[in-house]
């Protein structure tokens, strides 16, 4: 450039700028707006979510991004987990929080009813036990000795303190047997019951005009099984129809006379029929339908005469397999009916009963 000379104006400077690209001037401001954007984008689509979206379903999101434990959840009584403990409570962290404590509370008041005198309790006497558990004779089998003049005679004053069997009232003596022992004196008593039934059922029979004739044809004997009355046929004196079994007036009346004997012991019953050794003459019958027959019409009459139906413990036909009279199995003697009260309680081995 060229100096102008002196005197002719200033001097002129020509600047010459090259077009391009126009300066830049900052992008902070598009981060920004990027960021509002998403934000408002983003609280949007939660009030959507919140809107579309159920109470229990927010509360599985919420779960989902705070998990919950089962301590964290369970408080005690000031809301807090850990008995309210934490790291940043003062004092030791072993604390006697959780301990039980023991409160003097109030005095209870006592009521009208509690102030009142308490009566002394009655004096209970002792019951004698008897050592060693109840045999079967003992529990299922009662024995019941209504009659027994004897034990009266013998001694008043101790009259209904003998022992009854089944809700009867037992001997001071007699509770404090043994279990054997008391087994072998219920067995006497029975035996002896027995006994007085059969001479009863004698007398009985003897005194009726009705049966006086009978007396012979009636067998009653104690036997290891039981009291046994046996009704037996003589010559000329059958209990039942030839052939039949058609009871006549004379078992009738015999059957009467056995039925208030069986009423005053409480034993289960047997029946069994029996026949001589003829042979039964008809066709498709023998002497076992015969025998069978005819006790069981012993035991029809026994129920018409007011035996109980649970008493009968069987009936049974034996034909002539047990003779009466052995050296003579074809005696009238041999074709009979056999009653028999069975024993409850095992019978005495010291007493022996001969047949009368």
């Amino acid at each position: 450039m060229a100096k102008g000379k002196k005197g002719e104006g200033g001097t002129i400077v020509i600047k010459r700028i090259e077009e391009g690209r126009q300066g830049h001037h900052g992008g902070a401001w598009k981060v920004a707006y990027a960021d509002f954007v998403t934000a408002m984008m983003a609280f949007f689509l939660l009030m959507w979510l919140l809107n579309a979206t159920t109470a229990e379903q927010r509360r599985g999101l919420a779960d989902y991004f705070n998990p919950t434990t089962p301590i964290s959840t369970s408080t005690t009584g000031m809301g807090l987990p850990f008995g309210g403990t934490t790291i940043n409570s003062e004092g030791n962290l072993m604390r006697d929080t959780g301990s039980i404590r023991v409160e003097r509370g109030q005095r209870p008041v006592r009521s009208d009813v509690e102030n009142d005198v308490e009566e002394p309790e009655p004096d209970v006497q002792p019951v004698t036990r008897r050592q060693g558990p109840p045999g079967p004779d003992e529990e299922n089998r009662p024995l019941v000795l209504r009659h027994e003049p004897s034990l009266a005679a013998r001694d008043d004053a101790r009259q209904g303190e003998y022992e009854r069997w089944g809700g009867h009232l037992l001997a001071d003596t007699t509770a404090r047997m043994t279990d054997a022992s008391l087994r072998l004196e219920l067995a006497r008593r029975e035996q002896r019951a027995m006994e007085q039934v059969a001479d009863m059922l004698r007398q009985a029979v003897s005194a009726d005009p009705a049966t006086a004739e009978l007396a012979r044809q009636l067998s009653v004997e104690v036997t290891p099984e039981g009291l046994r009355i046996q009704l037996l046929d003589a010559d000329g004196r059958p209990m039942f129809a030839s052939g039949n079994a058609q009871p006549n007036e004379r078992t009738r009346a015999l059957i009467r006379a056995v039925s208030a004997a069986a009423g005053r012991l409480p034993n289960p019953i047997h029946i069994a029929g029996h026949t001589d050794s003829t042979p039964f003459r008809g066709e498709g019958r023998s002497n076992w339908e015969l025998s069978v027959e005819r006790a069981n019409a012993a035991r029809r009459l026994l129920l018409d005469a007011g035996v109980a139906e649970g008493r009968i413990r069987s009936v049974a036909g034996m034909a002539d397999r047990e003779p009466h009279l052995p050296d003579q199995p074809g005696a009238a003697g041999n074709r009979r009916v056999a009653i028999t009260l069975l024993r409850q309680a095992e019978a005495p081995r010291a007493v022996t009963s001969v047949p009368r």
